[in-house]
């Protein structure tokens, strides 16, 4: 798993070096919502959230995001991370992007008035796409892997809007 995680942060490096698109502009700031469904160790459910990014140079994007997944069979389950984008313009309002970060994610159980709770640091593994609806909204569509102990499959969609 290791060497799995290393190819993959040498990859994003070598791509980033590689390739310099640019996509949004240096400051650009969007906060969105979002839908998601998340899947692993048994566990799947649905899934809302926010995002919050910040555009750091023209093709690297920083985001923040909260995801609840709704309580499905006395369990509940959260996602909290904060990610890198590259952006790559395929298209005059089309976006791709590569991603990596860090985040925390967590489950609670409930029964007959007990409770109890686990949650774990994750390293974030994923891409996603950007599709530019007006020049303040677009549609986002994206897929993360949070590498941990039991590992999360999150596929997302939203919208966001640029300010």
């Amino acid at each position: 798993m290791k060497n799995i995680i290393k190819t993959a942060i040498i990859a994003i490096a070598l791509t980033t070096v590689a390739l310099t698109a640019n996509a949004q502009s240096k400051g650009d700031m969007a906060a969105g919502a979002k839908i998601a469904f998340g899947t692993g160790t048994g566990y799947s459910n649905l899934g809302i959230g926010a995002k919050f990014q910040y555009n750091v140079t023209d093709p690297l994007r920083l985001e923040a995001g909260f995801t609840y997944f709704l309580p499905k069979n006395n369990v509940n389950m959260w996602d909290f991370s904060v990610n890198a984008h590259w952006l790559f313009p395929v298209s005059e309002g089309i976006n791709l992007y590569p991603m990596a970060g860090l985040g925390m994610w967590g489950t609670r159980a409930s029964y007959m008035g007990y409770s109890a709770g686990v949650s774990e640091v994750a390293f974030n593994l994923g891409g996603g796409a950007d599709f530019k609806l007006s020049d303040s909204m677009f549609f986002n569509a994206e897929a993360k892997y949070l590498v941990s102990g039991g590992g999360l499959l999150v596929l997302s969609a939203g919208l966001g809007f640029m300010f």
